[in-house]
């Protein structure tokens, strides 16, 4: 087995390109988790008698956990090798995925979708630098489409399989279906995926900012998505840790605390990473990064992108299911308009990049996601034929495959080489923040359309008109995106 660091800039052989595919099979399977869920929510709630709140961790909590890893982990595979701690991921994925497909109760899922998490933040951060690190010019915006149409592609696949899986099988088995792809990528990454590591670490380790990106990010999710339930300001319902409880006559509810807390928690943590960088002392966040105009624009391109996605993958589901009556396979096919889309724009993505740039593609594909998710909008308020609402998604789907594929080589475009791995954990923490907030984005929106956690309060109708606003919010996203992602194309230009 060959072996690399992140300066060498030798062309990549048959086996790098072998590995790739390795690598980008191991990431499709983590992104694959944190789409496929949705659409047999409606499943899972039925059968675990779970709440809206429940179901939006479900899904939040796979990409909090996640998000407020990768900056460390990340990291650790700069210093101990990225392919040892992909590996280590895979088999960590793999016990999450066990004990998700055996879960019982509400509580022991969203449990295992943490562990999920912990072993996905090993993964990603590992194939990214692995990537840029392995590959140089024309090759690496090559091996940045693959990687980057897998990650849109398999995000946009994971309902139909979810659904198809749930329909013919059961539930379970849209985690037991991880345990052959992990396999297969741990022996095939042992024989083509060549092991990288950074030459730079900086002096000591930075122990406080994992914890307090982690609970920084922890106490903001928890506020956006417990809002609905424990109330926006004063107390609605007990809420009690253990044999701790916070009182119901109090001034506020513990929502806008935990808001204002991981807000705090956020900012002590950036201001922190960016002393350690200028005293150039090991740090997850390298500050220093977002001094690169493509890269500082591209991340919030990117999040924003991240919350219209999630928002919508986890409100159509709920919406096909329980106002228009489909089953889950049924929920699945049409939600696959956004699979074909985004396999049709990443088989022409890179030769559009090669010919106008990728950030002109970025600005294309976020227009064509605002298009169609102003389209799904009114369709859903208006509780049209899911067959309609399939047609909208189709160029939702393209505009998420360019945007997807190319933001990766934007994002990256001008970071040095040495701090891929900074470069890459910060990109995909930066997506998982989304997602997170995507899931909780999305559910909130509906929670408050509709008055109430419990949909199971309102007819077919006035949940129909509740998803159609809170698509509307997606949408709203977006705008910013398509704005932001203007403010790249300009920063390339310069």
């Amino acid at each position: 087995m060959s072996s690399a660091t992140a300066t060498e800039i030798d062309r990549p052989t048959r086996s790098d390109w072998i590995g790739l595919w390795v690598l980008a099979l191991a990431l499709a399977m983590i992104v694959l988790d944190g789409t496929i869920v949705g659409v047999a929510l409606p499943v899972i709630i039925r059968d675990l008698g779970l709440s809206l709140t429940e179901a939006q961790w479900i899904n939040s909590l796979y990409s909090v956990v996640f998000a407020a890893l990768l900056l460390t982990f990340g990291r650790l595979g700069d210093r101990f090798g990225r392919r040892r701690l992909m590996i280590a991921g895979v088999a960590l994925f793999m016990l999450g995925s066990v004990l998700a497909a055996m879960a019982t109760t509400g509580d022991l899922l969203i449990a295992s979708r943490a562990v999920q998490g912990v072993g996905g933040a090993l993964i990603l951060p590992s194939t990214l630098s692995t990537v840029n690190a392995s590959f140089r010019g024309k090759d690496r915006a090559a091996a940045f489409g693959v990687w980057g149409a897998v990650m849109s592609g398999a995000a946009a696949v994971g309902p139909l399989l979810g659904g198809w899986l749930t329909q013919v099988a059961s539930w379970p088995w849209i985690f037991w279906v991880n345990i052959p792809l992990g396999l297969g990528v741990i022996i095939a990454a042992t024989f083509f995926v060549s092991e990288t590591r950074a030459t730079d670490h900086g002096q000591g380790y930075d122990i406080l900012g994992p914890i307090l990106s982690a609970l920084g990010f922890g106490a903001l999710v928890f506020g956006l998505i417990e809002g609905s339930s424990l109330g926006w300001w004063s107390p609605k319902s007990p809420f009690t840790i253990g044999s701790l409880s916070w009182p119901m006559d109090a001034a506020l509810s513990p929502v806008p605390v935990s808001i204002a807390a991981g807000a705090i928690l956020i900012a002590g943590f950036v201001w922190r990473e960016a002393r350690r960088t200028r005293r150039r002392q090991s740090a997850m966040l390298d500050t220093t990064l977002f001094r690169i105009p493509t890269f500082a624009w591209g991340n919030l391109t990117a999040g924003l992108v991240a919350v219209g996605e999630f928002s919508l993958v986890f409100i159509l589901p709920l919406h096909l299911v329980n106002s228009l009556g489909l089953d889950v396979l049924g929920a699945g096919l049409v939600l696959a308009a956004m699979a074909a889309g985004a396999f049709i724009a990443g088989a022409s993505a890179r030769h559009l990049s090669a010919r106008f740039g990728s950030p002109n593609v970025v600005v294309l594909g976020l227009a064509l996601e605002l298009i169609g998710i102003v389209g799904t909008a009114l369709v859903v308020g208006m509780s049209l034929s899911p067959w309609l609402v399939a047609l909208v998604l189709l160029p939702y789907g393209i505009g998420l495959g360019l945007a997807s594929a190319q933001l990766t080589s934007t994002v990256l475009r001008d970071v040095p080489i040495n701090q891929s791995g900074s470069g890459s954990a910060v990109q995909s923490t930066v997506r998982q923040v989304g997602s997170a907030l995507g899931s909780a984005v999305g559910g909130t929106a509906l929670a408050i359309a509709l008055g109430s956690t419990n949909f199971r309060e309102v007819d077919a109708a006035q949940f129909a008109s509740a998803a159609g606003t809170a698509v509307w919010a997606a949408a709203v996203v977006l705008a910013l995106g398509l704005g932001s992602a203007l403010l790249v194309r300009r920063a390339a230009q310069r």
